[in-house]
């Protein structure tokens, strides 16, 4: 995706994967200055640990204290950014959804869930989190002033956005709730990509809009774009490049 993108843009730059063994995050990052690097993309599990190796959090990263994009200045100074959830509320927008004065159900308690929790509430939805353990979904709904709950308890029809935001649905497992509480008039999001699930499955036989993780891979990849360059992002060249194995 993001080679296209250069191609596309002509720009003479590459990405490559740097693959990098649990708690080596940190360090890992502290040496793009070394290494001639103009920033990189930081995926689980060390999203925390690149963070703290940041000499400036940009954005959702300093209330999130994890990143996903890197910025190296010049100088050398390293910017941490978190496009997840800025990249989720565009997606949405493609969708037509808008979540200000929405009421959204968070599923999961990881960082996407965490991303995702903090972009709905900086966009004016009232956030509830549900996950297995509650201690969990209160910590991260209270990133949105919102409530905690767990997957038991739930009144899912209650909702105007429903998020799967676990990885459940990426080898065909069924969702985290009961899709038959589902219904029209609700917009459901899974962030799984970039084939069907089994939730999206659901959503459709019961006539509720929904879409899947595609669009917050290419937006939240786009926006990482346009920080390393400084250049509007080639959408459709990303969107085409992260569809062509579907």
């Amino acid at each position: 995706m993001h080679n296209a993108a250069f191609a596309a843009m002509g720009l003479d730059w590459v990405y490559v994967a740097f693959p990098v063994p649990r708690s080596h995050g940190e360090a890992a990052v502290r040496g793009i200055p070394d290494l001639g690097l103009a920033g990189l993309n930081v995926t689980m599990p060390h999203k925390q640990d690149a963070a703290r190796a940041c000499d400036v959090l940009m954005g959702d990263a300093a209330a999130l204290g994890a990143v996903n994009t890197i910025v190296a200045d010049r100088d050398g100074v390293l910017r941490g950014s978190s496009t997840d959830g800025p990249g989720f509320l565009r997606a949405l927008a493609d969708e037509g959804f808008d979540p200000q004065a929405k009421s959204a159900l968070v599923l999961g308690a990881g960082g996407a869930a965490r991303a995702i929790a903090l972009a709905l509430g900086g966009a004016g939805s009232t956030v509830t989190v549900a996950a297995r353990r509650v201690d969990a979904a209160r910590g991260v709904a209270a990133l949105a002033g919102g409530d905690g709950t767990s997957l038991a308890d739930m009144e899912l029809d209650a909702f105007d956005l429903v998020v799967n935001a676990t990885p459940l649905g990426m080898n065909g497992e069924p969702p985290p709730i009961d899709a038959d509480r589902l219904r029209p008039g609700q917009f459901v999001y899974d962030t799984v990509y970039p084939h069907d699930t089994p939730l999206l499955d659901a959503a459709r036989q019961r006539n509720v809009e929904c879409a899947g993780g595609l669009g917050m891979l290419v937006h939240q990849g786009a926006l990482s774009f346009e920080l390393w360059t400084g250049q509007e992002a080639p959408l459709d060249v990303m969107r085409r490049a992260a569809t062509v194995d579907e």
